[in-house]
């Protein structure tokens, strides 16, 4: 079974957002490897922080069906299409891997290109995925997250109240 990743996060309500998505997505997929929380600035927009993570779990389901239930946990939790790339979202999930698929159909691109351009999506999973190699640069993600520039580096890692 392929192992996906998905990055979590919210700047709306998301003390009950995050842990809401973090239920849903076990009920459908199972046992989830979950990173540490990481409270992140903005990007790209004037806005409240954001929590981010990211979760790991095995899936016999095919890639398109993943996608959609990703899909339908963010409609679930108020998240509309029509909000702007930089924007406020009561839920963020976006697929950042799916096994070693590389994919270029649609808007569906895997893996996911920021994954390598933003801390919050790099350094959660380089904590719980750190010796997985990266699909198309053949890199780990330790390595990655080693190499990335840490110099502006604008967020945190926390624990919210939610996680024990």
């Amino acid at each position: 079974m392929p192992e996906v990743f998905v990055s979590v996060g919210s700047n709306v309500d998301r003390d009950r957002h995050i842990p809401s998505a973090l239920a849903a997505l076990q009920e459908i997929f199972g046992p989830l490897r979950v990173s540490s929380v990481y409270e992140t600035a903005a990007v790209g927009f004037e806005g409240d922080p954001f929590y981010n993570l990211v979760v790991g779990f095995e899936t016999a389901l095919p890639l398109a069906d993943v996608a959609s239930a990703l899909a339908r946990i963010e409609a679930d939790h108020g998240r509309t299409r029509e909000s702007r790339k930089f924007s406020a979202r009561t839920l963020d999930l976006d697929l950042l891997l799916y096994g070693d698929a590389v994919v270029c159909e649609g808007k569906l691109r895997l893996p996911r290109k920021e994954l390598t351009e933003y801390a919050f999506m790099l350094e959660p999973l380089a904590e719980i995925a750190p010796d997985l190699k990266h699909p198309v640069l053949g890199s780990s993600f330790r390595e990655l997250w080693e190499r990335y520039d840490k110099t502006s580096l604008q967020q945190a890692r926390i624990r919210p109240p939610w996680r024990s």
